[in-house]
């Protein structure tokens, strides 16, 4: 499964570092840009799935960007700015961005409004969402875990964390980025109860696949999602 990715550009490092821990959070891989050209090379690069463009940047303004975009490419664009006057939504919106948000905002609200842009814009993306991994199949729409076709029950939270891991294959996730981006939340203690989730969702997947280890433990740092690798 492809990972829903952002491009998030705004020059304010501080907001553009907290929306891109809430589109952490719902999953979304994430990139930053900081000005205009930055975002066109980053586009061109990384082509991420939907863009969050701030209107007014250093080097080119985001009407600018938009223009060029457009001329290239149809990526789901959410333009952001301070300015609140309709001729300049208007303008957004004639040039190619596909919804508009006003400064001050909700980052919430952004990360809301790009998944449903996202439902709209890449509906066989969304319905094809399944992992598979050898004899492992994970269908994140139907939150339905098929090991050899037989269905195995995990709790939410098992199934949230067997999502991130399998949806970054070898990437190393520590415990307290687990719960954070399992249960969008974090206090002292609770990172410790990862390795019980783990160790039942180890032992459940174990049963129908006994010779499979699905989740690694990298000592000294947390769990990544390995894919069919068979135990000595």
């Amino acid at each position: 499964m492809a990972q829903h990715s952002v491009l998030i550009v705004d020059d304010d490092l501080k907001l553009a570092a907290l929306l891109e821990t809430y589109f952490k959070k719902e999953g979304f891989l994430t990139y930053l840009a900081h000005d205009g050209l930055e975002c066109l090379s980053a586009v061109r690069e990384k082509n991420p799935d939907i863009i969050v463009l701030d209107l007014m940047l250093p080097s080119l303004d985001g009407w600018t960007v938009c223009r060029q975009i457009r001329k290239e490419r149809d990526t789901p664009i959410i333009m952001l700015t301070a300015r609140d006057e309709e001729s300049d939504r208007l303008i957004g919106l004639e040039i190619g961005a596909d919804d508009y948000v006003t400064k001050p905002f909700s980052p919430k609200e952004v990360v809301a409004r790009a998944k449903v842009i996202f439902r709209r814009v890449y509906p066989n993306k969304e319905a094809s969402e399944k992992v598979i991994a050898g004899k492992l199949t994970i269908d994140l729409l139907r939150h339905e875990v098929l090991c050899e076709g037989i269905p195995v029950e995990l709790t939410p939270t098992e199934f949230k964390i067997l999502e991130l891991l399998a949806a970054n294959v070898g990437q190393v996730f520590n415990r307290l980025q687990i719960v954070e981006r399992t249960q969008g939340y974090s206090f002292e203690g609770y990172e410790r109860t990862v390795d019980a989730h783990v160790k039942n969702l180890r032992r459940k997947l174990a049963v129908h696949c006994p010779a499979l280890q699905y989740i690694q433990t990298v000592y000294g740092v947390g769990y990544k999602f390995a894919g069919d690798t068979y135990e000595s």
